[in-house]
């Protein structure tokens, strides 16, 4: 399977967003093959955007790679206990990405209850932190192109029209109310 292409996530971050609702991710990470179809994301505008990283066009150390080229992996800590994994949108001018917040297991599942200490399918992987770990996903995947890395989102093998709910993003203090988190809206 082709991996997206970097001219994919070349646009605002709210389209590619929603558009990567219904992408599969595949992960080869430690050995092991586990994939998914990604259900929910979150889009960060950058520069303007203050619950962004990079609002107001903040850089150091731990964001760097959020300035990095359409499609590059920018992976952080989240409260000091889970990984999130984004994929940066535009380019290293905006500071922007989508965080994948929910996927849904379609192959490797024990090996991602292996990683998730035998949770059950439904929450396995339903948030981004329990997402990054069934993917087996760390910092170690932060600043690669998505392309080459062990971790590559394809698109699904036949195009289907997707139903989406739009609503704010969870989990922020700031800018609550922006409508910028997608997800499969599920029968």
């Amino acid at each position: 399977m082709t991996p997206l292409p970097p001219r994919f996530f070349a646009r605002g971050a709210a389209s590619v967003a929603r558009d990567l609702l219904g992408m599969r991710i595949r992960s080869r990470l430690q050995g092991r093959v586990v994939e998914g179809i990604i259900i929910e994301t979150e889009a960060y505008l950058g520069f303007g955007d203050p619950a962004s990283h990079a609002y107001r066009g903040r850089l150091h150390v731990s964001n760097r790679n959020l300035y990095g080229p359409p499609g590059t992996w920018y992976v952080y800590r989240s409260y000091g206990m889970h990984w999130c994994a984004n994929l940066v949108c535009r380019g290293p001018e905006a500071g922007s990405a989508v965080l994948l917040r929910g996927l849904a297991p379609k192959r490797g599942i024990p090996i991602m209850r292996l990683r998730r200490k035998g949770a059950a399918e439904p929450v396995l992987a339903n948030g981004p932190g329990k997402l990054t770990q069934a993917l087996g996903i760390d910092d170690g995947l932060d600043g690669e192109l998505m392309m080459r890395s062990p971790v590559r989102v394809h698109p699904p093998k036949k195009k289907i029209p997707i139903p989406v709910d739009v609503t704010p993003r969870i989990g922020i203090s700031k800018a609550v109310d922006w409508p910028l988190r997608f997800s499969i809206r599920l029968p």
